[in-house]
């Protein structure tokens, strides 16, 4: 593979172990998909938690004249994104491999970022109450903690493990719009559930009963009562609701019993998904928020971490169409800034595409377009041959199954 270290930040070669992986990843040949993404991983996440794990996060993180309005929210969004984003790969825990060595550098600085974040005596103390931004990003913080119980909340000690409990509590005095963030309340609520064995019912029953009406059809819903041309049912919608029924079907709560029927949902919402991208990487870029690039492939990478990719999408398929995806992204020039931050942009460096509540934090939602990484390398996602995808078949002239809409069973 073509490893690039001069595009890396400096801190990244901060640790032994993570010398060693860059070295490793240039002789292996057979796990050249996993060894590239777990370099884009690393290498979008390393400046971010680096600062954190510092305290220095807030003092580090790019402030442009646009985004002045932004920088009360910034910190809390880079951190809860990424944290949803790399807590799969994080939960695989620390080994003896290249990959492990860097694993645990990495576990390391998530739990000494996610202790700051949550302590009221940190210089990078976030915000979880002022504004209405907040509760989106205490949303997914509880995301990543609840995709890595093990080596996130496992590894803090009592006093961090209040810290958050009280972090996650004091976003209740935000209340959610009519739409998508009802999820988040919810989210919230699914982890304090899972951690403390309390929350509030109320938000999770009402999210999950509002989406419910709200489904459109064929794998997906609306966000609220209306439609939407965009990735909000990848951003948030389907691995929220997904997550927060499970956390309902193993606490034995009759809401539970709706998640198979929501995973079948964004079984075929994955299938749209794969089905989206071009034989050259490229997917339509459509909507709100498109400079969160490949998380827009939330769902697909979800569905794929959980061994529930349909019979019409084989793993090999969808890991060499998420690494296209990944790889036109990642590569396009100027993504990153001099000092390894994501700059504003579906495709390298676009500042028109961003909306009034974007900011340099928001961008890292992309991770969660990474989320197959909480797979083991001896997954056969990872080991099988590659296999074309979707797109790849139909325009090189191969005869395959015509595609169909998905309808709930009776």
């Amino acid at each position: 593979m073509n490893f690039r270290p001069s595009h890396l930040p400096t801190r990244f070669f901060a640790t032994c172990a993570v010398i060693f992986f860059a070295v490793a990843c240039r002789a292996q040949t057979g796990v050249d998909d996993r060894a590239f993404q777990v370099q884009t991983l690393t290498r979008i996440a390393e400046p971010m938690l680096s600062a954190l794990a510092d305290g220095k996060l807030k003092s580090s993180l790019p402030t442009h004249e646009w985004e002045r309005n932004r920088t009360n929210f910034a910190p809390l969004e880079a951190f809860g994104r990424s944290l949803a984003g790399i807590a799969p790969w994080l939960e695989l825990g620390p080994d003896d491999s290249a990959e492990g060595k860097v694993r645990a550098h990495f576990i390391d600085l998530a739990v000494k970022s996610l202790a700051n974040a949550t302590d009221p005596q940190s210089p990078d103390f976030m915000n979880f109450t002022k504004g209405g931004q907040p509760v989106v990003d205490t949303a997914f913080l509880a995301l990543g903690l609840l995709r890595s119980p093990n080596q996130l909340w496992g590894r803090l000690d009592s006093q961090q493990r209040s810290n958050v409990v009280a972090a996650l509590k004091s976003s209740r005095v935000i209340k959610p719009g009519e739409n998508n963030w009802l999820l988040f309340s919810a989210t919230i609520e699914a982890a304090l559930w899972q951690f403390t064995g309390e929350c509030e019912m109320k938000p999770i029953e009402y999210a999950v009963q509002r989406h419910e009406q709200w489904y459109v059809g064929d794998g997906t819903y609306g966000d609220g009562a209306d439609y939407h041309w965009d990735y909000y049912n990848s951003y948030v919608i389907q691995p929220m609701l997904l997550e927060v029924l499970r956390v309902c079907a193993e606490k034995k709560n009759p809401l539970g019993d709706l998640r198979p029927k929501m995973l079948a949902r964004a079984q075929r919402y994955a299938v749209v998904q794969e089905r989206l991208i071009s034989p050259e990487g490229t997917f339509p870029v459509i909507g709100r928020s498109s400079a969160y690039r490949f998380g827009a492939m939330q769902v697909l990478a979800d569905v794929s971490l959980l061994h529930a990719l349909p019979p019409t999408i084989k793993p090999a398929a969808a890991r060499g169409a998420l690494t296209a995806v990944i790889r036109r992204m990642i590569e396009a020039p100027e993504t990153f800034d001099s000092q390894g931050w994501l700059q504003v942009g579906a495709v390298g460096h676009q500042p028109s595409i961003r909306e009034s509540y974007i900011s340099t934090g928001s961008l890292y939602l992309c991770l969660c377009g990474m989320l197959q990484l909480g797979l083991p390398a001896n997954d056969p996602f990872w080991t099988a041959p590659a296999e074309p995808w979707t797109q790849k078949k139909i325009w090189s002239g191969a005869d395959i199954p015509a595609d169909h809409a998905y309808q709930d069973k009776k």
